[in-house]
């Protein structure tokens, strides 16, 4: 899902919509996605949420009210956005927007249903490391 494949349609306009948290991306295709910013972040292409292989994922929880709060291009090929959790590392390819886009229904159900096997929450953010002790521990 990283690279560009040759046959994936381009998109042909991105739009941010802030009040709703929706990413609306229209495609040469025809195709038109309205993808939310939650699914997108829980959903990164970058190696802290998906791991280095199959089996190293790191589900996401407390992600609902998680902002964009930049989208640079990248090359020709794709966008980084800045999520206001501070996550800026997930390069979002065009054929990688494209199959969030067409495949968003069976994802967000298997990420509703991980979320529940596992006791997260969309609300409350278990992904967050605990600040390293150091010092004298009174601080």
């Amino acid at each position: 899902m990283a690279g560009l494949e040759r046959n994936t349609p381009i998109p042909t306009e991105i739009k941010l919509h802030q009040q709703s948290r929706l990413m609306e991306i229209s495609f040469d295709d025809g195709s038109r996605f309205k993808l939310p910013y939650e699914y997108l972040r829980v959903y990164s292409p970058s190696a802290e949420v998906r791991g280095h292989g199959p089996g190293q994922e790191t589900l996401q929880t407390g992600k609902r009210d998680v902002l964009i709060q930049t989208l640079d291009a990248v090359g020709n090929y794709g966008v980084k956005p800045t999520f206001s959790d501070g996550h800026d590392s997930g390069i979002y390819s065009w054929d990688t927007l494209y199959e969030l886009g067409r495949d968003y229904e069976a994802n967000w159900q298997n990420y509703l249903a991980r979320l529940e096997a596992e006791g997260g929450s969309r609300d409350v953010d278990s992904t967050t490391k605990p600040p390293k002790a150091g010092g004298c521990g009174k601080h």
